[in-house]
C-alpha cells in the first residue's frame, strides 16, 4: 500500500532516486506499469538489487555523470522517529542510499507502522566500514558501549555493493542521533553510518488496506 501510494508523487519528466528494500519493490512495480503507459521518467538505483528490479519493470535508468540533482527519492527505512530521523541499512545499501537521498530535492520514506518508533536504537545500527583493519574499527566503536557484530550472510562475511563490511551495533536507544553519527564518522575506518538525519520530507505509512501520508 505504501509503495503504490508513493507513485502518486511522481510527475512526468522527473529524475527519481530509487531506494532499496522490500517495500521499494512494490513502488518500482507500480512505477514500471506507468512507464509502460507512457510516463516519462528516469531513475538512479541505490543498489544492484534495485537496478535489477528497475530493469525488470522497464524503468529507464541514468547516473550521476548525467544528472547532478534528483527531483524525488523514494526509499524504505528500518526505524523512523517522530522527527523523521531514520535508521537504514538493514539490507546493506546504506551508503548508496544516502548518496542518492542527499542529492534529491525531496525524500519520501515508505514503510509499515511497525517502523515508527519514539526513539531510534532498538534496531541495530548498521555502520559500513572498510575491510582492512575492521577489527580495529570495531574495537573503537566498542568504546561507545556497544558490541559491534560483523554482519554475515549464509555463513560468509556480508560485503556491500561498495566492497565494504557492515558492523551491526545494538545501542538500545539513541537519544542524540546527530551526535552519534558525527562521533562514528570521525573514527578511522568508518565509511558511513545508517543514521539518516534531517533528510526526510514525508513518510507514507502502509496499513492492511490503505496508506497514509505524514508530512513533516
Amino acid at each position: 500500500m505504501a509503495g503504490e501510494k508513493a507513485v502518486e508523487f511522481v510527475k512526468d519528466g522527473m529524475v527519481i532516486g530509487l531506494g532499496s528494500g522490500s517495500t521499494v519493490y512494490w513502488f518500482l512495480k507500480k512505477l514500471g506499469g506507468l512507464v509502460e503507459q507512457g510516463l516519462n521518467i528516469k531513475g538512479i538505483p541505490s543498489s544492484i538489487q534495485t537496478e535489477n528490479w528497475a530493469r525488470q519493470f522497464g524503468i529507464p535508468l541514468t547516473n550521476f555523470s548525467e544528472v547532478q540533482r534528483l527531483d524525488l527519492a523514494v526509499d524504505g527505512a528500518d526505524e523512523i522517529d517522530p522527527d523523521f530521523n531514520l535508521i537504514k541499512g538493514g539490507g546493506g545499501a546504506l551508503l548508496r542510499e544516502k548518496v542518492v537521498n542527499a542529492h534529491s530535492e525531496r525524500l519520501i520514506i515508505i514503510a509499515d507502522e511497525s517502523k515508527r518508533v519514539k526513539q531510534l536504537g532498538e534496531f541495530p545500527l548498521p555502520v559500513e566500514v572498510v575491510p582492512f583493519g575492521w577489527e580495529l574499527t570495531a574495537n573503537k566503536i566498542g568504546s561507545l558501549g556497544v558490541v559491534p557484530v560483523l554482519r554475515k550472510e549464509n555463513g560468509e562475511v556480508f560485503v556491500t555493493n561498495n566492497g565494504n563490511y557492515i558492523l551491526d551495533c545494538k545501542f538500545t536507544s539513541i537519544p542524540n542521533p546527530q551526535e552519534l553519527h558525527h562521533e562514528l564518522k570521525m573514527m578511522l575506518g568508518v565509511v558511513e553510518t545508517g543514521l539518516f538525519i534531517g533528510m526526510t520530507d514525508a513518510v507514507i505509512v502502509g496499513h492492511s488496506d490503505s496508506a497514509s501520508v505524514i508530512e513533516k
